[in-house]
């Protein structure tokens, strides 16, 4: 169905996305992952035809992407794209005439599934008025409301209590045994295990682990264990034969340095610990995550020498900024030789002292803002490329 190969995205300072290959078959879960910052929505919006990739191919059914296919491919960012003001039946509405739907067939899927998502009496309220869950079903009612083929999702358990996850987790399963092919970003790695076929995961725009959920967790081993307890675990972290631990109020996953230790360990628990379960486990898809990924090391204070003064390298001038510069220039010259003539009658005119205050008033009026117009297409966004 999807099919994306050594996708690549550099902008002034930063690669964004950087040699990353996918591929998600019909009724698939596929998920896509990585830390913030990693780059998955900027990968998404590439696919989506939103960024244009500076190289790498994309194909739907081995065929490159047209403005066709829009209609069958749903989309929920994860920023909210719902216009406030608008009642929640006419947003649907109108996102769905945009697909193509027709207003009949449109309004009675709209009313379905608003339904399944407890939403039904709120059809006429405005969006604005709605929790910031239940703006997340709407949006998620537009991105499934005309069938799609292809459903791509950014964080689509943002916002939804433990009863409405359960509930979307229910209509992903559906639409994959409908054969949809599902793509999904997100950090809760507890819903990825539980429902992806597949998995990518990215980190500083490049791809560290992919492959089948079951593949990933058997390259990784069976050196984990699994503890369930009543006491203060975090002496486990600082144990010889404990090569990583994630430690909670009283649970704790370990990978073990060799799993031949685990008789040691457990002896070295009786006395501090009342163990509830021990088990050697597969490591969960979380642990796996913190193990590729690392946990962000605290910074270093740096020193910071003074720099030497540096005179930096001037930027070749913009030709309209050249253009009013010179204008304005001329214009202040023009007026000033007029002023002094003036000034030099035996009847000077006080109209064209007012004349040459607004004639210059004007050119530096707009050259101030041929500049500010320059500089503003110029500059670079604020946070540099999207996650």
């Amino acid at each position: 169905m999807l099919k994306v190969t050594n996708l690549r995205k550099a902008y002034a300072t930063v690669v964004a996305v950087d040699g990353v290959s996918l591929e998600v078959q019909r009724g698939e879960l596929f998920g896509l992952l990585g830390p913030n910052g990693a780059g998955k929505t900027t990968a998404i919006r590439i696919i989506l035809n939103i960024i244009a990739p500076d190289s790498g191919t994309i194909t739907f059914d081995d065929k490159p992407f047209t403005p066709a296919m829009w209609n069958v491919i749903g989309y929920l960012p994860e920023e909210r794209g719902l216009y406030r003001k608008s009642k929640i039946l006419n947003t649907i509405l109108y996102f769905a005439s945009l697909k193509g739907m027709h207003a009949a067939e449109a309004k009675a899927a709209a009313f379905k599934w608003l339904d399944r998502f407890g939403l039904k009496d709120s059809a006429f309220r405005k969006v604005e008025e709605l929790s910031k869950g239940n703006q997340q079903k709407v949006q998620l009612i537009i991105s499934i409301l005309h069938n799609p083929q292809l459903l791509i999702l950014d964080e689509p358990f943002s916002g939804l209590d433990p009863v409405n996850q359960i509930l979307l987790k229910d209509i992903l399963m559906e639409l994959r045994q409908q054969n949809v092919a599902i793509v999904f970003s997100t950090h809760q790695m507890e819903q990825v295990e539980k429902m992806c076929d597949n998995i990518c995961l990215i980190n500083k725009g490049k791809p560290v682990l992919s492959g089948s959920l079951r593949d990933v967790k058997q390259r990784y081993g069976t050196n984990s264990l699994r503890l369930e307890f009543e006491g203060d675990g975090e002496f486990l972290k600082k144990l010889p034969m404990v090569k990583r631990a994630d430690v909670y109020q009283n649970y704790a996953e370990l990978e073990l340095v060799d799993i031949k230790k685990s008789r040691e360990l457990l002896s070295k628990l009786d006395d501090k610990l009342n163990l509830r379960k021990f088990e050697i486990v597969e490591p969960s898809l979380n642990s796996i995550f913190i193990n590729v990924v690392g946990v962000p090391a605290s910074q270093p204070e740096v020193v910071v020498a003074k720099p030497a003064a540096v005179t930096p390298a001037k930027k070749p001038l913009d030709k309209r900024l050249k253009k009013e510069l010179i204008s304005m220039i001329l214009g202040v010259v023009v007026f000033s030789g007029l002023l002094v003539v003036n000034f030099m009658s035996t009847d000077p005119n006080m109209t064209m002292v007012a004349l040459f205050i607004a004639g210059v008033g004007l050119s530096v009026f707009r050259y101030l803002s041929v500049k500010k117009k320059v500089a503003a297409e110029q500059k670079v966004p604020e946070g540099g490329p999207i996650e």
